[in-house]
């Protein structure tokens, strides 16, 4: 039994047009004929390749592969599950879901939610309670005030193997639950035990304020120093900011990105309210699009040591693909933000703020300290490197001015630098060129999905396949043209797009992205998205749909055939007409 009604689904996409939806998320600007291009939200790009188009209330990355309905989008973007994202949808739409559509996966989705909130309300307790005095004396220690320690929810971890384990099941919690959640693990000899213990911990709290997770750092002596959550349906490190439910509401106009949670609660005391962490991981391209929706510039403010000078030039990379503007904090004298705003304050950390270098000061003077340029040796290799760096900003301004200013800097004329920057250039745009020629090559030059999972074995019947499958979704008045089966098909995939299409132009349903989105996986409905994007006449609809016929009727008459050429022709004059 479908989760949802097709009608309810219909009403769900109907009532968020993808283009308000999409556009929430990402910045579309181009057109294209009908339809949109922005920036995808689903990989790193300079040049849009993710289209949406109105008229068919789709989405289609040309880069990526993905694509589907409003409902896809929402499932990809929020990472929900399908019955999640409609939920949300509808939601938004102030629909009220139908009674049958709770299933079992949403339940329990909704369950290690409730667990996990629960489960922070009790390390908030322990916290004040006297088994949590050696969390209240490290706050005390780290200058954390109460007021910031209600505000981030912090709680604490007893020292004890079955605290938090007692004290869900008295709610009505599972054993199996609190596993699920990563709350508990197996032990040896069987039972379970408490994940965290003798930790601070820190709620990890989405953008939406529900509780999917903890990150908890050692009180005292111990390894590892912080422990998150490990990934759970409602969780993944990757995907989520420590803070970003605090941050997303500052009026600065620009997010701090700090390496360490303490760092940031620190800021946010300080005045900052803007600061985030990534939990216990480098910057994602995941993080990064994260940030994209809630600012345009962001502040790398990460340790004053070389794993954090490497992890600054690692982010930058990820955010300038963003066209996010990036800055970076140079604490010099201090570690991190925490110490500098203990041993400087938080007037001093503003002009520090003011000072930030742009990403590319910052990545010139890392080049620049990596070379003495007292002698022309250092100076050749300081000058190709800098110039590599500067090759890659997209604008010709910007790449003449830092030119400019290295030629200044080593004494040569300034054409030089201009030139060898822009040859550079020349050279990282063929390499792309190269890249992306065999990236077409590989995945095939009509769009299809990049799902190395979905192939085809026979390409020219699939392609008459395909052409089938577009022209009953674009006109599903052609259905009575069709006399094929699915096992006419030579890709088991485009059978059964083929049929769930039939089946719906046959009963006169809506035939739309929505209503096919629970039949199928994001993967294959990323590729259906693709075949439906391809250019289709339909005021020779007919003709085209014979010729579609004919081809697939061929291939599988040439196949039974093998290699008897006398066998094969003997079928093509016997065979039927194509149409029904």
């Amino acid at each position: 039994m479908p989760l949802f009604p097709e009608s309810f689904l219909q009403e769900v996409a109907d009532r968020n047009d993808i283009v308000d939806v999409v556009s929430s998320y990402v910045k579309l600007t181009k057109r294209s004929g009908a339809n949109l291009f922005g920036l995808c939200p689903f990989h790193s790009e300079k040049t849009p390749s993710f289209s949406v188009a109105p008229d068919k209330q789709i989405y289609h990355c040309f880069g990526c592969g993905k694509g589907g309905s409003v409902i896809n989008f929402i499932m990809e973007i929020e990472n929900l599950t399908f019955p999640d994202a409609v939920a949300f949808l509808a939601n938004r739409a102030g629909l009220a879901l139908p009674e049958n559509g709770s299933d079992g996966e949403r339940r329990r989705r909704e369950r290690m939610l409730s667990l996990n909130r629960d489960a922070a309300r009790f390390f908030y307790s322990q916290l004040v309670a006297p088994s949590g005095a050696a969390g209240r004396e490290y706050l005390a220690g780290r200058g954390i005030s109460a007021k910031m320690t209600t505000a981030f929810g912090l709680g604490y971890a007893p020292n004890s193997w079955n605290a938090l384990t007692g004290a869900m099941k008295s709610k009505g919690y599972t054993e199996q639950e609190l596993f699920d959640a990563g709350l508990v693990r197996h032990g040896k000899s069987g039972g379970v035990y408490d994940t965290f213990r003798s930790r601070l911990m820190f709620p990890v709290i989405d953008v939406r304020g529900a509780v999917i997770g903890f990150s908890g750092r050692i009180i005292g002596e111990g390894e590892p120093k912080y422990m998150n959550s490990p990934e759970t349906m409602v969780f993944s490190k990757s995907h989520n900011l420590f803070a970003l439910n605090l941050a997303k509401k500052s009026k600065r106009g620009y997010i701090i990105l700090a390496e360490g949670n303490i760092d940031v609660v620190s800021l946010h005391q300080a005045g900052f309210d803007c600061a985030v962490a990534s939990l216990g991981t480098s910057l994602t391209p995941e993080q990064a699009r994260l940030l994209s929706r809630y600012t345009s510039e962001v502040v790398i403010a990460y340790d004053n040591d070389g794993a954090g000078q490497k992890a600054s030039q690692r982010a930058i990379g990820i955010l300038e693909k963003l066209d996010l503007k990036v800055r970076v904090l140079r604490m010099e004298g201090a570690k991190d933000p925490d110490e500098f705003i203990k041993t400087r304050g938080a007037d001093a950390f503003s002009l520090l703020l003011e000072k930030s270098e742009n990403h590319v000061e910052y990545r010139l003077r890392s080049i620049a300290a990596k070379y003495t340029l007292d002698t022309p040796e250092q100076k050749v290799a300081y000058l190709r490197e800098a110039a590599a760096a500067v090759a890659e900003l997209s604008s010709a301004v910007e790449r003449q001015v830092y030119a400019m200013r290295l030629a200044e800097q080593v004494g040569v004329d300034k054409s030089v630098v201009i030139d060898e920057v822009e040859r550079s250039r020349a050279a990282r745009l063929k390499s792309a060129k190269r890249e992306a020629e065999k990236a077409a090559v590989r995945t095939g030059s009509r769009g299809r999905a990049r799902d190395r999972s979905i192939r085809y074995e026979n390409e020219r019947s699939a392609m008459a396949e395909e052409g089938v499958i577009r022209l009953l979704y674009l006109d599903p008045e052609l259905v009575n043209e069709v006399s094929l089966t699915p096992e006419d098909f030579t890709s088991p995939l485009l059978g059964r797009f083929y049929t769930a299409v039939r089946e719906k132009a046959l009963a006169h349903a809506p035939l739309s992205m929505a209503a096919l989105g629970g039949e199928f996986t994001g993967a294959e409905i990323s590729h259906l998205t693709s075949i439906l994007q391809q250019p289709e006449n339909l005021a020779n609809a007919r003709i085209a749909m014979r010729d579609y016929i004919a081809t697939i009727k061929e291939e599988k008459y040439s196949a039974a055939a093998g290699d008897d050429p006398l066998a094969f022709a003997e079928q093509m004059r016997n065979k039927k007409g194509y149409g029904g």
